[in-house]
């Protein structure tokens, strides 16, 4: 009977523990974003999430009206295959960082985050198809925003439906794990890519 009722108090503890702890990220990401807008109200650099040849041609375009921008791809499609759009629209190589360590919409943004604190960037334009922006705008407001980075959302038309709530719901959990572990749980998943290439 004690030890029944030693569970019971343990587990409701644990779940008042957690419950807390949400609490309180909820209420700092939005303070945190605040104060990165506040910080550069303006975007500082541009992020493409990968998933199709549209996004980065779309990203060269865009970036031919922003020009002191740097760009970074997170896992797009192959390099020279980057390489050679951006060259086309005559974006300078130096602006260009193609980044293929994500595997998924989550390690887009968890790869890239020390990499964007590093810069002391506060506020970027967050790139993807419109079907995607949900889940990833969802994501963005956690990891980002938990690491006081804000962003501007700009979507790039499609005959997409949108993704589904489950899917964007589920994304939100991993990234409020990653928040508290630094574990995104892409590992019990395949990996599509590994590596990161400088863009030559």
């Amino acid at each position: 009977m004690l030890v029944k009722r030693f569970h019971h108090v343990f587990r409701k503890s644990w779940i008042l523990t957690l419950v807390g702890l949400l609490v309180i990220l909820m209420s700092i990401i939005p303070i945190r974003l605040a104060i990165a807008h506040y910080q550069a109200p303006h975007p500082q650099t541009i992020l493409t999430l990968g998933g199709g040849q549209d996004r980065e041609e779309f990203t060269a375009q865009f970036a031919q009206t922003h020009p002191s921008l740097e760009i970074w791809v997170s896992s797009g499609i192959p390099p020279n295959n980057a390489r050679e759009i951006f060259r086309a629209a005559g974006i300078p190589k130096q602006r260009v960082h193609l980044d293929y360590r994500a595997s998924d919409t989550v390690t887009n943004f968890t790869s890239l985050v020390k990499d964007f604190n590093s810069r002391n960037i506060h506020h970027l334009y967050l790139i993807t198809s419109d079907f995607h922006m949900p889940r990833a705008k969802a994501i963005a407001t956690i990891v980002l925003g938990s690491q006081g980075i804000t962003f501007t959302p700009i979507s790039i038309p499609s005959n997409e439906p949108t993704e589904s709530l489950v899917e964007i719901l589920r994304d939100s959990c991993r990234a409020i794990v990653w928040v508290f572990t630094g574990r995104t749980g892409a590992s019990l998943s395949p990996r599509v890519a590994h590596s990161s290439y400088a863009f030559r």
